[in-house]
């Protein structure tokens, strides 16, 4: 499928330099600023498909500018502004070398756990008796190691990011407060369209005066696991799967395909049908996310249309 940023080669005005992270392109204005770039790469089991997926980026952007508008009142975030559909401008910040990953259900990787036999994951433990996709008694958080490229996330307990150094216990307080409050107002605007928001994740770091902020993406398909609120119960009473909106039916189509992220597997084929039904996947997640019409962005030259209104944005705060 043509039409798709997979990579990208800016040259802003005032650059430093450029991190590529699985799916975001993050260029440093200045020391000052940064410019994160959404492409429409796919990754799962920590790696990057081979194809982009259409309209992937901007949906993702669309979906995490917003809801750091919709939070901003509970904790402050590091956007300043969306210059084009794929881009978001922030302020430069150090990034925490940890994923605050919280889990209201048991799903998805807790879920695989769980099933092993392992009643703890990251040093909480989780109470006896339940199925997959139960509610546990309070959200847990299981945070992870943020992984280079390429290599995995692992999880990591509390007490082993404060004993290694990682966050001080000053800030991995604030953390932890800043990701249950996060939680419950996604839970609570997730719940007005009828969403249960499962799991997700969220990635936070400091500014040059010290302020803690939430950076990265928020609440998105590829950062958040939601149920369709309507059936829920009957379907975990009755034993079925429950109806998702996240990234997982990837992880299952991976799966399916004997492909998990480990060594010696081979990605499977992702043929134009496929790719565009994924593309038509995250449109109906958008939609379904945030209650509204998914406009597509012009598409036939990506690139030069986020060059030009990135450029056009720096110049004017020049």
């Amino acid at each position: 499928m043509s039409n798709t940023i997979t990579t990208t080669n800016f040259n802003f005005q005032n650059q430093k330099s450029v991190y590529r992270g699985k799916v975001r392109e993050v260029y440093n204005i200045n020391d000052e600023l940064l410019v994160m770039v959404a492409t429409d790469r796919l990754s799962a089991f920590d790696v990057v498909l081979p194809k982009g997926i259409p309209y992937k980026g901007q949906i993702l952007n669309q979906i995490a500018t917003r809801f750091m508008e919709l939070t901003e009142d509970i904790v402050p975030n590091w956007l300043i502004a969306t210059p084009d559909p794929n881009v978001a401008v922030g302020h430069l910040c150090e990034p925490f070398k940890v994923e605050m990953v919280i889990r209201g259900y048991l799903s998805g990787h807790a879920a695989r756990e769980y099933a092993a036999g392992r009643k703890q994951i990251c040093g909480v433990s989780m109470a006896e008796g339940l199925k997959e996709n139960d509610k546990f008694p309070e959200p847990i958080i299981t945070p992870t190691t943020k992984a280079d490229n390429g290599s995995h996330d692992e999880d990591i307990s509390r007490e082993d990011i404060l004993a290694k150094g990682i966050v001080s216990e000053e800030d991995y307080i604030v953390l932890e407060k800043f990701t249950r409050d996060l939680f419950q107002r996604g839970t609570e605007i997730a719940a007005e369209r009828g969403l249960i928001l499962v799991d997700t994740k969220y990635e936070f770091g400091k500014t040059k005066e010290g302020v803690i902020v939430l950076i990265d993406e928020i609440h998105t398909p590829d950062s958040s696991r939601y149920f369709y609120a309507d059936g829920y119960q009957e379907r975990q009473d009755k034993g079925e799967e429950q109806k998702q909106l996240s990234k997982e039916f990837v992880r299952r189509w991976l799966i399916e395909n004997g492909f998990q992220g480990q060594e010696g597997q081979q990605i499977p084929e992702m043929t134009d049908a496929y790719i565009e039904s994924v593309s038509e996947r995250y449109i109906e997640l958008y939609e379904n996310i945030l209650g509204e019409k998914f406009v597509k962005a012009d598409i036939d030259n990506i690139d030069q249309r986020i060059d030009k209104n990135v450029s056009e944005y720096l110049a004017s705060k020049e």
